[in-house]
């Protein structure tokens, strides 16, 4: 890894009144990469050179994430925030567009952002997050409820940050080796920089407000158009906290639409198995 991250650049700029904090490689065109809950820049690190080779590949520290700011205010961590944070990444780095690839919390905002500037996007890249449409089906269903039980107990004042941060940080842990197929993805290393990227002051009261103003973003809203957009999705099919169903008739919503499924392999999909991830990532941006 040392020889890989030499090349690393670790940079930050100021979009929609947040300085955001993020990691670019390479020349070229633009891939810029969200990551999800509990994770950071981090979760690209296998994706990041390999790109890097024919894009300038960003990833970034979402709002409220790691080394990005992180706005006191629970109103700041809404999906029309977010979409202005990306689209003044892109602008602000010099582009007009970019193929965006997003993995949970940041493939939420990945749909959102193209379904707001599809001129925007040359490709989409979603990792293991359904269709906004899907998701508001799924919630309806006792069995993505039961998944989703979690979410109920984020909405809770200061429970949830004291629980994530009991024991050291051991529930970081388990969101990632508790509910990964492939345990060895993730070394000691890995797991301590995702605790520290946490532990950051206002870190886990931000990252959870993500989900405190779940019930009012507007992916929850269940008409959505069709997306011109070329879109790939990728989904690691024993995915513990969204259903494989939940993947199913996409194509309605997405005019150009392909989907991978990875068996034996969880949430953390591009973590797990990011050799097939850039095979199939690569497949597709060549197509």
């Amino acid at each position: 890894m040392s020889l890989i991250e030499s090349s690393w650049k670790h940079e930050y700029i100021t979009t929609n009144g947040v300085k955001l904090h993020y990691v670019t490689q390479g020349e070229g065109p633009l891939m810029l990469m969200l990551h999800g809950f509990p994770e950071f820049w981090y979760s690209w690190r296998h994706q990041i050179p390999e790109f890097a080779q024919d894009f300038k590949v960003v990833a970034l520290d979402l709002r409220g994430y790691n080394d990005s700011d992180k706005p006191n205010e629970q109103s700041a961590y809404v999906m029309d925030e977010f979409i202005k944070d990306v689209e003044g990444v892109i602008k602000g780095l010099g582009y007009q567009k970019c193929v965006l690839v997003g993995h949970d919390w940041g493939g939420a905002i990945a749909w959102n952002f193209a379904y707001t500037y599809p001129e925007m996007l040359e490709q989409l890249i979603i990792l293991n997050l359904p269709h906004p449409a899907k998701f508001a089906q799924g919630l309806r269903t006792p069995q993505q409820l039961l998944r989703s039980n979690y979410i109920f107990l984020f909405q809770l004042p200061w429970v949830p940050e004291l629980l994530l941060q009991s024991s050291d940080y051991q529930a970081i842990e388990t969101a990632f080796k508790g509910t990964a197929v492939n345990k060895s993805a993730f070394t000691k290393a890995d797991i301590d920089a995702y605790k520290s990227a946490a532990a950051k002051r206002g870190a886990l009261t931000a990252m959870l407000n993500y989900y405190r103003n779940i019930f009012q973003q507007r992916m929850l809203n269940p008409s959505w158009g069709v997306l011109e957009v070329p879109t790939l999705m990728i989904w690691g099919e024993n995915d513990t906290a969204l259903g494989k169903e939940l993947t199913y008739d996409t194509a309605a919503y997405v005019r150009d639409f392909q989907i991978k499924y990875i068996p034996n392999c969880g949430h953390w999909v591009q973590q797990e198995q990011p050799e097939l991830v850039n095979q199939y990532m690569r497949e597709f941006l060549r197509a």
